[in-house]
Protein backbone atom coordinates (compact mmCIF):
# COMPACT_ATOMS: atom_id res chain seq x y z
CA UNK A 1 0.00 0.00 0.00
CA UNK A 2 2.90 2.34 0.93
CA UNK A 3 4.26 1.47 -2.72
CA UNK A 4 0.94 2.37 -4.15
CA UNK A 5 0.89 5.46 -2.44
CA UNK A 6 4.49 6.64 -3.27
CA UNK A 7 3.94 5.53 -7.06
CA UNK A 8 0.69 7.91 -6.96
CA UNK A 9 2.64 10.92 -5.35
CA UNK A 10 5.40 10.66 -8.09
CA UNK A 11 2.56 10.01 -10.94
CA UNK A 12 1.50 13.95 -9.66
CA UNK A 13 4.79 15.37 -9.59
CA UNK A 14 5.14 14.11 -13.38
CA UNK A 15 2.16 15.62 -14.91
CA UNK A 16 3.36 19.09 -12.91
CA UNK A 17 6.42 18.56 -14.25
CA UNK A 18 5.45 17.57 -17.89
CA UNK A 19 2.96 20.48 -17.94
CA UNK A 20 5.68 23.07 -16.88
CA UNK A 21 7.20 21.65 -19.27
CA UNK A 22 5.21 22.45 -22.13
CA UNK A 23 4.75 25.82 -20.43
CA UNK A 24 8.41 26.37 -20.68
CA UNK A 25 8.57 25.44 -24.25
CA UNK A 26 6.07 27.64 -25.42
CA UNK A 27 6.13 31.00 -23.23
CA UNK A 28 8.21 33.68 -24.83
CA UNK A 29 9.84 34.68 -21.60
CA UNK A 30 13.09 32.85 -21.35
CA UNK A 31 15.07 36.01 -21.17
CA UNK A 32 13.44 40.22 -20.37
CA UNK A 33 14.95 43.16 -21.04
CA UNK A 34 13.26 45.95 -19.81
CA UNK A 35 13.65 49.49 -20.64
CA UNK A 36 12.36 52.28 -19.14
CA UNK A 37 12.01 55.91 -20.74
CA UNK A 38 11.70 59.59 -19.59
CA UNK A 39 8.48 58.96 -19.43
CA UNK A 40 5.98 56.15 -18.35
CA UNK A 41 4.19 55.82 -21.47
CA UNK A 42 7.11 55.01 -23.40
CA UNK A 43 8.09 52.43 -21.47
CA UNK A 44 8.65 48.71 -22.79
CA UNK A 45 9.47 45.19 -21.50
CA UNK A 46 10.95 43.30 -24.27
CA UNK A 47 11.24 38.68 -24.33
CA UNK A 48 12.83 36.69 -25.90
CA UNK A 49 11.66 32.75 -26.69
CA UNK A 50 12.38 29.91 -28.18
CA UNK A 51 9.83 30.51 -30.65
CA UNK A 52 9.22 33.95 -30.90
CA UNK A 53 9.99 37.53 -29.53
CA UNK A 54 7.58 39.94 -27.95
CA UNK A 55 7.26 43.55 -26.81
CA UNK A 56 4.95 44.14 -24.46
CA UNK A 57 4.15 48.28 -23.88
CA UNK A 58 3.24 50.36 -21.03
CA UNK A 59 -0.14 51.05 -22.75
CA UNK A 60 -1.22 47.92 -23.00
CA UNK A 61 -0.18 46.31 -26.37
CA UNK A 62 1.49 43.47 -27.06
CA UNK A 63 3.35 42.42 -30.13
CA UNK A 64 5.14 39.13 -31.01
CA UNK A 65 7.82 38.04 -34.02
CA UNK A 66 8.06 34.64 -34.84
CA UNK A 67 11.64 33.38 -35.37
CA UNK A 68 11.31 31.36 -38.91
CA UNK A 69 15.00 31.12 -39.33
CA UNK A 70 16.29 28.21 -37.57
CA UNK A 71 19.76 28.25 -39.04
CA UNK A 72 19.97 32.20 -38.26
CA UNK A 73 19.77 31.58 -34.26
CA UNK A 74 22.33 31.31 -31.76
CA UNK A 75 23.61 27.85 -31.51
CA UNK A 76 22.28 27.45 -27.69
CA UNK A 77 18.71 28.62 -29.30
CA UNK A 78 18.92 26.13 -31.44
CA UNK A 79 20.09 22.81 -28.69
CA UNK A 80 17.12 24.47 -26.45
CA UNK A 81 14.59 23.92 -29.14
CA UNK A 82 15.59 20.01 -30.06
CA UNK A 83 16.10 19.21 -26.38
CA UNK A 84 13.35 20.73 -24.40
CA UNK A 85 11.01 19.02 -27.65
CA UNK A 86 12.38 15.56 -26.49
CA UNK A 87 11.90 16.10 -22.82
CA UNK A 88 8.12 16.45 -23.66
CA UNK A 89 7.54 13.88 -26.00
CA UNK A 90 10.14 11.18 -23.34
CA UNK A 91 7.57 12.64 -19.96
CA UNK A 92 4.74 12.39 -22.22
CA UNK A 93 5.45 8.58 -22.93
CA UNK A 94 6.65 8.06 -19.04
CA UNK A 95 3.31 9.45 -18.68
CA UNK A 96 1.25 7.04 -20.79
CA UNK A 97 3.73 4.06 -19.55
CA UNK A 98 3.44 4.67 -15.83
CA UNK A 99 -0.53 4.64 -15.66
CA UNK A 100 -0.08 1.19 -17.16
CA UNK A 101 2.45 0.05 -14.60
CA UNK A 102 1.40 1.76 -11.53
CA UNK A 103 -0.01 -0.59 -8.57
CA UNK A 104 -3.28 1.40 -8.62
CA UNK A 105 -4.12 0.62 -11.66
CA UNK A 106 -5.91 -2.02 -13.50
CA UNK A 107 -3.81 -2.23 -16.66
CA UNK A 108 -0.71 -4.02 -17.65
CA UNK A 109 -1.08 -7.89 -17.03
CA UNK A 110 0.81 -9.83 -14.36
CA UNK A 111 2.92 -8.20 -11.18
CA UNK A 112 6.34 -8.46 -13.15
CA UNK A 113 4.87 -7.11 -16.33
CA UNK A 114 3.73 -3.90 -14.67
CA UNK A 115 6.95 -3.55 -12.64
CA UNK A 116 8.72 -3.55 -15.86
CA UNK A 117 6.19 -1.05 -16.98
CA UNK A 118 6.99 1.65 -13.82
CA UNK A 119 10.73 1.02 -14.19
CA UNK A 120 10.60 2.22 -18.52
CA UNK A 121 8.35 5.21 -17.15
CA UNK A 122 10.82 5.88 -14.65
CA UNK A 123 13.75 5.78 -17.19
CA UNK A 124 11.42 8.47 -19.42
CA UNK A 125 10.72 11.06 -16.76
CA UNK A 126 15.00 10.92 -15.80
CA UNK A 127 15.85 11.40 -19.34
CA UNK A 128 12.78 13.77 -19.85
CA UNK A 129 14.13 15.68 -16.96
CA UNK A 130 17.75 15.39 -18.01
CA UNK A 131 16.77 16.92 -21.42
CA UNK A 132 14.90 19.93 -19.76
CA UNK A 133 17.85 20.59 -17.33
CA UNK A 134 20.34 20.93 -20.44
CA UNK A 135 18.83 23.62 -22.12
CA UNK A 136 17.84 25.52 -19.20
CA UNK A 137 21.32 25.68 -17.83
CA UNK A 138 22.81 26.70 -21.11
CA UNK A 139 20.66 29.70 -21.57
CA UNK A 140 21.05 30.79 -18.28
CA UNK A 141 24.66 30.05 -18.66
CA UNK A 142 24.56 32.48 -21.60
CA UNK A 143 22.15 35.39 -19.87
CA UNK A 144 24.90 35.77 -17.19
CA UNK A 145 27.68 35.52 -19.51
CA UNK A 146 26.66 38.85 -21.57
CA UNK A 147 25.08 40.25 -18.67
CA UNK A 148 28.51 40.63 -17.10
CA UNK A 149 30.77 41.31 -19.80
CA UNK A 150 31.52 44.81 -19.81
CA UNK A 151 31.61 45.36 -23.70
CA UNK A 152 27.90 44.75 -24.37
CA UNK A 153 25.52 48.14 -24.05
CA UNK A 154 23.55 47.93 -20.95
CA UNK A 155 20.35 48.14 -23.44
CA UNK A 156 21.40 45.29 -25.05
CA UNK A 157 21.50 42.89 -21.78
CA UNK A 158 18.95 40.50 -20.52
CA UNK A 159 17.68 38.59 -17.55
CA UNK A 160 16.17 34.98 -16.79
CA UNK A 161 12.68 35.31 -17.22
CA UNK A 162 10.12 33.09 -15.74
CA UNK A 163 10.15 30.41 -19.00
CA UNK A 164 13.72 29.69 -17.26
CA UNK A 165 12.46 29.09 -13.65
CA UNK A 166 9.35 27.53 -14.80
CA UNK A 167 11.70 24.56 -16.43
CA UNK A 168 14.27 24.41 -13.87
CA UNK A 169 10.84 23.09 -11.57
CA UNK A 170 9.71 20.73 -13.87
CA UNK A 171 12.91 19.08 -14.92
CA UNK A 172 13.12 18.96 -10.74
CA UNK A 173 10.30 17.41 -10.64
CA UNK A 174 10.56 14.85 -13.60
CA UNK A 175 13.97 13.57 -11.83
CA UNK A 176 12.38 13.23 -8.91
CA UNK A 177 9.58 10.95 -10.19
CA UNK A 178 11.92 9.00 -12.28
CA UNK A 179 13.75 8.42 -9.34
CA UNK A 180 10.66 7.21 -7.22
CA UNK A 181 9.25 4.98 -9.95
CA UNK A 182 12.45 3.26 -10.59
CA UNK A 183 13.59 2.77 -7.25
CA UNK A 184 9.85 1.37 -5.81
CA UNK A 185 10.68 -1.36 -9.00
CA UNK A 186 14.39 -2.08 -8.14
CA UNK A 187 13.48 -2.62 -4.18
CA UNK A 188 10.61 -5.37 -5.32
CA UNK A 189 13.22 -7.04 -7.30
CA UNK A 190 16.09 -6.83 -5.26
CA UNK A 191 13.94 -8.27 -2.63
CA UNK A 192 12.57 -11.10 -4.67
CA UNK A 193 16.49 -11.98 -5.25
CA UNK A 194 17.25 -11.97 -1.83
CA UNK A 195 14.01 -14.03 -0.27
CA UNK A 196 13.59 -16.39 -3.62
CA UNK A 197 10.77 -19.01 -3.73
CA UNK A 198 11.49 -22.05 -1.68
CA UNK A 199 11.18 -24.93 -3.67
CA UNK A 200 9.15 -27.71 -2.72
CA UNK A 201 10.77 -31.42 -3.08
CA UNK A 202 8.80 -34.55 -3.23
CA UNK A 203 9.61 -37.02 -1.02
CA UNK A 204 11.64 -40.22 -1.60
CA UNK A 205 10.05 -42.60 0.79
CA UNK A 206 7.46 -43.71 -2.07
CA UNK A 207 10.40 -44.43 -4.80
CA UNK A 208 12.32 -46.66 -1.97
CA UNK A 209 9.18 -48.79 -1.00
CA UNK A 210 8.44 -49.02 -4.51
CA UNK A 211 12.12 -50.30 -4.66
CA UNK A 212 11.68 -52.62 -1.80
CA UNK A 213 8.13 -54.29 -3.48
CA UNK A 214 10.23 -54.93 -6.38
CA UNK A 215 13.12 -56.84 -4.67
CA UNK A 216 10.58 -58.82 -2.66
CA UNK A 217 8.83 -59.95 -5.42
CA UNK A 218 12.48 -61.54 -7.81
CA UNK A 219 12.83 -63.21 -4.21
Amino acid sequence: MASASLQFFAFILALFGVFGDITATLLPNWKVNADVGSNIITAITQMQGLWMDCTWYSTGMFSCTLKYSVLSLPIYIQAARTTMVLSCILSAFGICITTVGMKCTKLGGDTDSKSHACFAGGVCFILGGIFGLIPTSWYTREIISNFLDQTIPESSKHEPGGAIYTGFISAGFLLVAGVIFCSSCFKKQQGAWIYPPKQHHLPSTDQDSNAGYSLKDYV
